[in-house]
């Protein structure tokens, strides 16, 4: 009996060794002509809103409508005409199926978990949520994180997520409606990025943070506890405080 648990202790050390060799091998550094901003320096605030098993970002509607109309991101310019009624946006990326069949955790399928993770270049869509007040007021019981980006940080971030929407006719075409999203004014719209094991939600949202100029994990950012993990160690941030009832 002492053997086995000696082995199962190998084998889980080995397992964890494993895990913190590749996290370190795939971890991406921070730019820092992005981030952090420079004292003095005007900064954009966004949300790392989590909830449970998925992760979203969450931005102000007239900020982005302001920085897309100076850099021609067609696809967040017709987002941000269409949700300019709502102070805030919140924006989440996932497996088209899945996305939309599985809500909450309670709702989690097997068939339909193993077919997104492990079948190539499923396809994918966008999720997005008209929020009528700051995040933090809307998800009250949400694990949210506030992050200030740099201006330059911001429009590349921006730029990187115009180019995940899929529009019907190339750079003149339109927003890809799927349908009505799962709560909220939110609706689903096509995406033109992969869905599989190595690139799940949460690694959407570590790659927008990329872009930023922030430091990401990737293995880490698998999971949403892992994603503000990562944020709370490499880039120093921390939850905002729930809002009581």
């Amino acid at each position: 009996m002492r053997r086995l648990f000696r082995g199962i202790g190998y084998g889980l050390s080995a397992i964890a060794l494993a895990i913190l060799v590749l996290a370190g091998a795939t971890a991406r550094p921070s730019n820092p002509d992005l981030w952090p901003p420079k004292p003095g320096e005007p900064a954009t605030e966004i949300f790392v809103v989590s909830h449970g098993y998925h992760s979203g970002i969450a931005l102000s509607t007239g900020q982005v409508a302001a920085v897309v109309r100076k850099n021609g991101d067609l696809a967040l310019s017709l987002l941000a005409e269409r949700f300019g009624g709502y102070p805030f946006i919140e924006i989440g990326w996932g497996e088209q199926d899945f996305y939309a069949s599985v809500p909450t955790v309670g709702d989690l399928q097997f068939g339909l978990a193993a077919r997104a993770l492990f079948r190539p270049d499923n396809k994918s869509v966008l999720h997005v949520v008209g929020l009528p007040d700051t995040p933090r007021a809307v998800f009250r019981s949400s694990d949210i994180v506030r992050v200030d980006v740099s201006e330059a940080g911001y429009a590349r971030m921006l730029s990187a997520l115009n180019a995940t929407f899929a529009l019907s006719d190339g750079a003149k075409g339109h927003l890809q409606v799927l349908g009505r999203g799962l709560y909220g004014p939110s609706l689903f719209f096509r995406a033109d990025r992969a869905f599989h094991m190595f690139n799940v939600c949460n690694h959407f949202v570590a790659d927008m943070l990329s872009a930023a100029g922030l430091p990401v994990t990737p293995v880490l950012d698998t999971v949403p506890p892992g994603l503000l993990l990562d944020l709370k160690l490499r880039a120093g941030l921390a939850r905002m405080p729930e809002v009581q009832p």
